[in-house]
Order: structure tokens, then C-alpha cells, then sequence
């Protein structure tokens, strides 16, 4: 098989949504289809210790939700599909909003009894601005839920994109019978019938037979009435609005009961995108066909096997050929690295990978070399792909480990967890304290559970509170400038800035200081 033909398999996307709306239960169904897992376990079945495969860190286990991006790949009919799992809560958006530049595609999950929520509708904006294509799952059909017309107008008045139902939900709830699905010309029942019948096949005026009960139903009705309507005057179906991301085209079902599921994989199978083109920071265009190997490290965890308290360094693969033990160059220190040891992933599981393709997300064993943006290449010209988004916090807290004797474990803790993108960490000038700073709360508690859990480590946080970071030029830094009211520290790579304790006290400094520049990240 040529590099072009493996290349042309890959689907790689993206799970996108607000907390609670089915996220990782879609995923797990996925993995069932994909064979991976035998039974797919959901975040409700915490009595059994069925948790959800792509949630594998046992905070997620404990509270129920994804904290952490998950990897996992798997080969379904004809295709090597890679799922990114993300976290959909808003205190990890920095993690979800690295994940998006690393795939193709996305799969927009929402809560069809409360439509789009905030985190979805800030998570679709950097779809948007990537001009990725999105599919959308409305989930939760089984439970009573919004009209599907207003489910679908809301996409336009809220997100402005078009939305294009594939299929229609015959009734809700414990109304639901089955799937109106015109594309497909059939009707899926929700549930099957006693002689196995999943499908009921449309004629060729969209109908079902009338031997079928289902069609004196007024829900079936309903539904039929609402595609011919959408068929006449509703967005027409564009694969190249799909493609620029301007359409979208909608699913319904139900994660939870499997219920639209494999309808959806298929379909999305045939529209979704192939790797595409990434962008260096010199605006040249890098093929996923091109002859050099080159990637992109968008995610860096620790301790994802606890046992051997290793750590990864996610990369995805932009062009060439991939092959276990080649020489690769890092790109910010012009080192050359030989790629021996590479997994596969499967949520918590792994196994060594011997060749892979643009699409393809590796893990690269890592004691410190990689840095989150870190762009690897073959060959003599040198690469850097554009930057990766990072927020400046807006929560801090100073950090000290509670047992002094266990200083070795609390700095080891602190400096691999900072790595990983999750937390910023700064010094203070004047003391040397370490300060942590976050997007949001959640974050601290994963912090402090996970120094516990995996560094045996106990730190006391001592909240500072809401603070507004500004970088400061090292030339222009008097230290006499630091007062209670605006503290300074330095962050990660030694750069000085200024936490502000309001904008009162940012705005007193640059009347005071009207020759210094203020910026809110570097």
C-alpha cells in the first residue's frame, strides 16, 4: 500500500461538548463498534467499577468526568479512525483547545433536552476559526427532549452554521419508537423487533410497508411530514459546505441505549475529511503525503500507567512515514531523537507501534525531552508548525508541600504536572514561592489529588484569588516596582510579569508607569 493510500484511511476527530451532554458515553459505543472493547462501560455505573474507558484516571473514575484528553484508535469498515476524547468542562479548556489542532474533524455532541450550552458553543468557535468540518449528535432521545426543529434552527441562530438532519426521532422519551432516515431510506426501530428486524426499508415515496404497525403511528407521521417539509424548504445537502464547515449535517439517537450510533460512524465515514494540510510558522503548507516525516506534540501526561509513573508526549503525525527507531530532529533545540520507543493507544492501554501516517496520533516515551508544541521532521529543512492556543490564568494559589521531609517528591510532582500544560507555575522574586496559576478551580483540586496520588505528595494551596497576569519586557523591569497590589514573579522560562490584583491597581501602574508595556501573554 503506497503512503498515499494509508494516508486516504485516516479519520481523525475530535469529541466535542458541554459537561453531562453523553460525551463519553458516545465514545465508548464507538469503541464497540470498533471491537475494542467488549462492553461499553458508562461514567453512571460507578457501583460495578464500569467506568468509562476513555476516562482513565482515577480522579475522572471517582467524580464521574473527563479531566484529560484521551486517545483512542481503532479500524472500522475499511478505515483507521482516532478519537480524541476531551474534557468538556470549562476549567480544561486549554487542554481541549490543543487537542482541536491536532484532528481533521469533530463530532459536536448535545443534550437534546437543553440544546447548546455554553461549553459548546466556546468550543465550536475554535472549530469555526479552523474551518473544521463538524457532525452533530443530538443524544438523549430516550428522555424527553426539545422539538427537533427548534434543536435545529437553534444550531443557525446560535452557532451560525447550517444544520442538515440526516434522520428524524419518531417520538421521545418513552414515546420513542425508532429513526426516520431518509438519507439511508430506511426506518431504524428503536427497538428491535422479535424475528431480529432492525431496519424498515422506505419505497420509493419514502414510505414504509402498511403491513407495519408503525405506520398508522402519529409520531411516524410526524416525523415523515417533517423531512419531506426540510426536504422542500430547508437547507439542501452541500459535502463542500460540510467540508468548509459551514454545514453541518445532524444525527439523533441515544448514546446510552446504542440507539443512532452505528448510523452515525457509518455516515460520518463517508463525509468526514482525510488528514489535511498543517501550516508552519513561515505560512508554508506541510502534505500529509509529503516524502519527510514531521509532527507536532499538542498534549504531554504523566503517570498514565501508574505503575511505571512514565510519561508521554502525544504527537500528531503532519506528513511522511513513521518507523520505529528512525532519527528524528526537535526543532527548538535542533537535537537529534531516535523514536525507538512508541505506542499506540487505546484509553489506558498500549502497544508498541512499528509504522504510522499523517492522521495517526503516537506516543512518544519521554524523560524530559518534549515540550508542548514541539515540532519533530526528517530532513535538512527545518520545521516549526504554528503555535498552540494558551490562556493566561486567572486563579492562583501558593503552593508548599505539608510533609518539608518530602521535598524531593513535592518538586518532581510540581515540574512534571507544569509540563503538561494543565497548570502554569511561577516563582515570586522576592521569596522564591512557588505560585500556581489556573483557568479555574477544577483544576487545583486535580492538582492536589494528583500530587497525592501519584507523588505522595501533600500540599497546602493557599488561595490568592483572582489576579490579572501582565508580562513585563526583562529591560524595562525595576523590582522596586512590585508593591502588595501588584506581586512579581516570573514564570516557567524566567520572564517576569506582574500579578495585579484588579484593574484599578493595572491601571494605577500605567499611569504611574506610562512608558512600560503591558502584555497579557507572551
Amino acid at each position: 500500500m503506497t503512503l498515499s493510500q494509508d494516508v486516504a484511511k485516516r479519520r481523525t476527530f475530535a469529541i466535542i461538548s458541554h459537561p453531562d451532554a453523553g460525551k463519553t458515553t458516545i465514545t465508548e459505543q464507538l469503541l464497540l463498534f470498533g471491537g475494542v472493547v467488549r462492553q461499553a462501560g458508562t461514567v453512571k455505573a460507578k457501583k460495578s467499577g464500569n467506568f468509562a474507558k476513555s476516562d482513565w484516571m482515577e480522579i475522572e473514575q471517582k467524580r464521574g468526568i473527563s479531566v484529560t484528553s484521551s486517545v483512542m484508535q481503532f479500524d472500522y469498515e475499511g478505515k483507521r479512525i482516532n478519537i480524541l476524547d476531551t474534557p468538556g468542562h470549562e476549567d480544561f479548556s486549554e487542554d481541549t483547545y490543543r487537542t482541536l489542532m491536532a484532528v481533521d474533524s469533530a463530532v459536536m455532541v448535545i443534550d437534546s433536552a437543553k440544546g447548546i450550552e455554553p461549553q459548546t458553543k466556546k468550543l465550536f468557535k475554535i472549530c469555526k476559526m479552523r474551518g473544521i468540518p463538524i457532525f452533530t449528535f443530538m443524544n438523549k432521545l430516550d428522555r424527553d427532549s426539545r422539538d427537533p426543529m427548534d434543536l435545529i434552527s437553534e444550531l443557525e441562530e446560535v452557532l451560525g452554521i447550517e444544520g442538515y438532519p440526516m434522520n428524524w426521532p419518531i417520538g421521545m422519551g418513552k414515546e420513542l419508537k425508532g429513526l426516520y432516515d431518509r438519507f439511508d431510506n430506511r426506518v431504524a426501530l428503536f427497538h428491535p423487533k422479535e424475528d431480529g428486524t432492525t431496519y424498515l426499508p422506505l419505497d420509493e415515496n419514502g414510505d414504509i410497508d402498511d403491513a407495519e404497525p408503525l405506520k398508522t403511528n402519529s409520531w411516524y407521521e410526524d416525523a415523515r411530514e417533517n423531512m419531506e417539509l426540510i426536504e422542500d424548504a430547508g437547507n439542501q445537502f452541500d459535502e463542500a459546505k460540510i467540508a468548509s464547515g459551514d454545514q453541518t449535517p445532524v444525527f439523533f439517537g441515544s448514546a446510552l441505549a446504542n440507539f443512532g450510533v452505528k448510523t452515525f460512524l457509518e455516515t460520518y465515514l463517508k463525509f468526514a475529511p482525510q488528514p489535511a494540510a498543517h501550516r508552519t510558522e513561515s505560512n508554508q503548507d506541510v502534505e500529509p503525503t509529503d516524502s519527510e516525516f514531521s509532527g507536532f506534540v499538542f498534549k504531554i501526561q504523566a503517570n498514565m500507567n501508574p505503575k511505571h509513573r512514565d510519561r508521554i508526549a502525544f504527537v500528531r503525525i503532519c506528513s511522511g512515514l513513521f518507523q520505529r527507531g528512525m532519527d528524528v530532529t526537535l526543532g527548538r533545540t535542533d537535537q537529534t531523537m531516535r523514536l525507538s520507543n512508541v505506542t499506540e493507544f487505546m484509553a489506558d492501554t498500549r502497544e508498541n507501534v512499528e509504522t504510522a501516517v499523517a492522521g495517526d496520533i503516537i506516543g512518544l516515551y519521554d524523560t524530559g525531552n518534549y515540550q508542548i508544541g514541539d515540532t519533530i521532521y526528517t530532513g535538512k529543512q527545518k520545521l516549526q508548525f504554528e503555535k498552540l492556543p494558551q490562556f493566561t490564568p486567572e486563579l492562583f494559589v501558593r503552593v508548599t508541600a505539608k510533609n518539608v521531609m518530602k521535598q524531593k517528591s513535592f518538586h518532581k510532582g510540581i515540574q512534571q504536572l507544569v509540563q503538561e500544560g494543565a497548570i502554569q507555575l511561577y516563582t515570586s522574586y522576592s521569596t522564591g514561592d512557588y505560585i500556581l496559576g489556573a483557568v479555574g478551580q477544577l483544576q487545583f483540586e486535580v492538582f492536589q489529588f494528583r500530587m497525592k496520588n501519584e507523588y505522595n505528595s501533600d500540599v497546602v494551596m493557599e488561595p490568592m484569588g483572582h489576579k490579572i497576569a501582565r508580562w513585563i519586557d526583562p529591560e524595562q523591569l525595576d523590582e522596586r516596582m512590585s508593591s502588595s497590589r501588584n506581586l512579581l514573579v516570573k514564570d516557567l522560562a524566567g520572564e517576569p510579569l506582574f500579578l495585579f490584583e484588579n484593574q484599578f491597581a493595572e491601571r494605577w501602574f500605567t499611569d504611574k508607569y506610562p512608558d512600560v508595556k503591558l502584555t497579557s501573554k507572551l
